[in-house]
């Protein structure tokens, strides 16, 4: 793809450096927007465009913004930077490698909900990034596109970022809203949702650093430039972060409803040593497996099309598995991550976690016989949709969709049980 929108550091060379972003129209859809359009008018042209927030959840962005309680003041701006998820690494490449758009879509979503403040919540991990942001921010600041009277307008606006403390945990958006307020990183019961309700009790807009790259490009642009790219229903282009068993992983900025078999064979070059694939995790360790056969690889990546075999685009971090990988080994590896990132508020997460690790633990050493695989199942079905937020679902995903897809994988470990009586009977 010669045209990217987003990993536009693949096409322009330092566009890291403002003068070269500025000498290609960086910030003019700002002071665009800030000089010469109401606030709705960003909103609507995000909402025309159809841009579908790339955090996981795929809502519609403008909807989102539209729903900012307008009786409530101040509005905030929260960006959801704390990438955690195994598997996906997009947004520290766009933070990194194309920062000033990033920064832009920021700021215009800021304008655009009435925002005067904005906050860039980051994974602890990421110290050395927000350290960058942090200067960059003020570079901003020294230009005048950041402060106060913007443009000789009466918007002033400034920019804010927070580390975290490294749990998976404040990628849920209220449980990142309650850690930047400097409280436990926990899930709020909702609703209130935080357009309504959100940080410090104010209306705020949650968004993911991917979706808000988008932004500036969409303002200068129009709606109808985006729309060129991707499907009617799934517009634009994704970020996609390929990993596992594949010869070339890395992010791949594609249209959306681009085919997993595209993504693997032409641009990820097959399988390690020319296996053949088994199976795609197409929303990092939080997803369903999907079977890889013919009609799975030649379906679009987009949001309405995965669901047809049996998953979610979600972040869109497709984890490739080979014959050489055994489902019992792979959900062991997944659900020690989520039983060590749960963070133990409601009780179906923080004991079915337990729960689920220590059997899987028995499967994958071949301690356990076929009443186990059944237990675990049983487990992770009576988790799913009773937490207070997504996390004990995710955990459940790679789980019970590997029991009924690869039984094969687990009857080599826990072998089923034959009673007297039909030993007997085959005898």
């Amino acid at each position: 793809m010669n045209d990217r929108i987003l990993l536009r550091h693949l096409d322009i060379k330092d566009i890291a450096k403002l003068p070269v972003y500025k000498q290609q129209g960086g910030f003019q859809a700002f002071e665009k927007a800030v000089t010469k359009m109401q606030p709705s008018e960003v909103t609507d042209t995000v909402f025309d465009s159809g841009l579908r927030g790339r955090g996981g959840a795929g809502f519609p962005t403008g909807l989102k913004w539209r729903f900012m309680d307008k009786d409530n003041w101040p509005h905030y701006v929260t960006v959801n930077a704390d990438e955690s998820e195994p598997g996906t690494f997009k947004d520290r490449e766009i933070m990194e490698s194309n920062p000033w758009q990033f920064l832009e879509g920021v700021m215009l979503s800021a304008y655009a909900v009435g925002a005067t403040e904005a906050y860039i919540y980051l994974r602890g991990e990421f110290w050395e990034l927000g350290h960058a942001l942090d200067k960059q921010i003020a570079k901003l600041e020294k230009e005048g596109l950041l402060g106060d009277s913007l443009f000789g307008t009466d918007y002033s606006l400034r920019l804010y970022t927070h580390l975290g403390a490294g749990a998976y945990i404040c990628g849920e958006e209220t449980a990142l809203l309650e850690s930047l307020e400097g409280k436990l990183g926990q899930p709020r019961l909702r609703p209130p949702f935080p357009p309504s309700y959100g940080l410090y009790g104010k209306p705020t807009v949650v968004n993911n650093v991917e979706t808000l790259a988008n932004v500036p490009l969409i303002i200068e642009k129009g709606a109808d430039w985006y729309r060129g790219y991707g499907t009617e229903k799934s517009p634009g282009t994704k970020v996609f972060s390929l990993s596992g068993r594949v010869k070339n992983p890395g992010n791949y900025e594609l249209p959306l409803g681009t085919t997993f078999r595209e993504l693997i064979f032409e641009h990820g070059g097959g399988i390690i040593d020319d296996k053949n694939v088994k199976a795609i995790m197409p929303a990092g360790a939080s997803s369903s497996m999907i079977v890889a056969n013919d009609e799975a690889l030649d379906t679009p990546m987009d949001y309405e099309n995965v669901p047809n075999v049996g998953a979610q685009l979600g972040s869109a971090s497709i984890i490739v598995v080979d014959e050489t990988v055994s489902m019992d080994w792979l959900i062991n590896k997944t659900l020690h991550f989520f039983k060590h990132e749960s963070c133990g508020k409601c009780t179906p997460c923080r004991e079915g976690t337990f729960w689920m690790q220590n059997l899987t633990e028995r499967i994958h050493h071949q301690q356990a016989s076929w009443d186990d695989v059944i237990l675990l199942n049983d487990v992770a079905s009576n988790i799913k949709g009773k937490c207070l937020c997504a996390l004990g679902d995710f955990a459940t995903e790679a789980v019970t969709t590997s029991i009924e897809r690869f039984p094969e994988d687990f009857k080599q470990v826990a072998p089923i049980k034959i009673t007297e009586d039909e030993t007997k009977a085959v005898a």
